[in-house]
């Protein structure tokens, strides 16, 4: 597995999202506390680089949601905030290239291999790493720059954060992603 400058890789931050912040809005637990920092730190790299940047962001067609365009939730992370030239990518559902122009994008600059980060992992980043597959792009996904939340299952019972994020993971490695760490992508890009 090598991943180089030359491949061109997307990074692709998804929905790191100021309303991502009210942890009691989601469930009462998050795992990865730092994925929004380690995220930080992917995007310094791509920037240093001058590689491909997507900034997703989740724009609730719910006026009562906390990421509903009127809602200050909606806002991008400080620690991710698109710079004014790159590219932010608007969705209202959970994959980012659903009803968006993401692929064109990607193909139009022979772009073939993603980098997913963002929240969440069982959501929307998983939503967008399946159809990044099904595609065809090559496709890491940073377990350590996503995040979930803890579910409540169909018999009442409460998943952990970390169950839900462990369990999105291993759904996706290997057959829609390879999931390493933000150390590992670094160290190859």
């Amino acid at each position: 597995m090598n991943v180089s400058k030359l491949d061109n890789p997307a990074l692709i931050l998804i929905d790191i999202q100021k309303g991502f912040n009210d942890i009691l809005y989601w469930g009462e637990e998050r795992n990865n506390i730092n994925a929004e920092q380690k995220a930080g730190e992917l995007l310094e790299i791509w920037r240093t680089k001058k590689l491909p940047v997507f900034h997703i962001q989740h724009c609730s067609s719910n006026p009562n949601s906390i990421l509903n365009e009127t809602n200050p939730g909606n806002e991008f992370q400080d620690i991710v905030k698109p710079l004014e030239f790159e590219t932010i990518i608007k969705k209202n559902v959970n994959s980012a290239f659903i009803g968006t122009n993401l692929k064109e994008q990607l193909d139009d600059a022979k772009i073939t291999t993603v980098v997913i980060v963002g929240l969440t992992t069982d959501h929307c980043v998983s939503t967008t790493t399946r159809m990044a597959a099904n595609y065809g792009y090559t496709t890491y996904l940073i377990s350590d720059a996503t995040a979930t939340f803890n579910k409540k299952g169909i018999n009442g019972e409460i998943f952990s954060a970390e169950i839900i994020h462990q369990t999105a993971l291993a759904s996706l490695n290997d057959e829609f992603a390879q999931v390493v760490t933000s150390d590992f992508i670094k160290k190859i890009v």
